[in-house]
This record gives C-alpha cells, sequence and structure tokens, in this order.
C-alpha cells in the first residue's frame, strides 16, 4: 500500500530520476536512509519499471512526429506476434498501440523529416501484409512527457 510519501517519490523520480537521494529525501520529509530505503521498496514492488533519460529529439535529429493508423485483414496471434517483431526492429517506431475502432492499431514515428516517413512504411509492408496504412503528421505538440498520474496506485 503506497502512502502520500510513497507518491510524491513517485512523482518527483519521474519528473528527473537523476534527482539526488539527498535533495528527494528533503523534499518529502525523510531522512536519507529512509528515503532509499522507500525507494528500493517502489522499485521490488514493480511501482518503479526502470529509470531511463529523455533525450532531446531536436538535437537527436528527429524532430518530426507522424501517427500511421494500421488496418489488417489479419487477426491471428500469428500475425500479430510478427507484426509485433517488425515494428519492434525498427528504432523510429517509438510506440505502438492496438485499438478498438476503425483502426487496428497506431504507431508513433519519429523522423528527422516528413520524407523519411516512406522509408518506414517500406519496411513494413516488404515484410508483412497491411489493409491499409494511412499516416497524420503532427503539427505541435501541445502537451508531452512521460509522466503519469500517481494517485491511482495502491
Amino acid at each position: 500500500m503506497l502512502d502520500d510519501r510513497d507518491r510524491r517519490i513517485l512523482d518527483m523520480l519521474q519528473k528527473d530520476a537523476g534527482i539526488s537521494v539527498t535533495d528527494l529525501a528533503e523534499r518529502v520529509a525523510l531522512s536519507v536512509s529512509a528515503c532509499s530505503r522507500r525507494i528500493q521498496r517502489l522499485e521490488e514492488s514493480g511501482h518503479i519499471a526502470r529509470r531511463i533519460v529523455v533525450l532531446d529529439r531536436d538535437k537527436m535529429g528527429v524532430p518530426t512526429t507522424v501517427f500511421a493508423l494500421v488496418k489488417t485483414a489479419h487477426h491471428s496471434d500469428e500475425w500479430t506476434e510478427t507484426f509485433r517483431r517488425i515494428i519492434s526492429d525498427i528504432p523510429e517506431i517509438v510506440e505502438a498501440h492496438r485499438l478498438t475502432g476503425n483502426h487496428d492499431y497506431i504507431l508513433k514515428i519519429v523522423l528527422p523529416r516528413v520524407e523519411h516517413y516512406d522509408v518506414i512504411y517500406k519496411q513494413i509492408v516488404r515484410k508483412i501484409e497491411l489493409f491499409d496504412v494511412s499516416a497524420s503528421i503532427s503539427m505541435e505538440l501541445l502537451k508531452g512527457g512521460t509522466a503519469i498520474p500517481v494517485g491511482y496506485a495502491d
């Protein structure tokens, strides 16, 4: 069971995983050792899945975001696993979701420029049959980040 301090620790760590335990402990009013033990417990319980570094996309040369909406005529476990393997091998595809509704999947693709989308598209369709793919280019990021709400956690 998480308490308010655990939730504050999680919230602060997901905004800056590089924060020192000393600074974090001070901000949540704990001793350094108590804060360290809580972080270890949160890691062991799986509340902290991993710690990552978020790179600046402009400096990394991939400022463009394209969302590809995919329809398929195939829904077998074998087809899905093949599709998963194919898209997992393409680093420009940073997220993929299976959907309800009119499309089966949505892919979030980061690119150096819009024209590079065709390279990614061809990498996929050469390896697996798709019924339809339509792409939308993100014109502006209105909200972004990796932080999730911590208030629902048990």
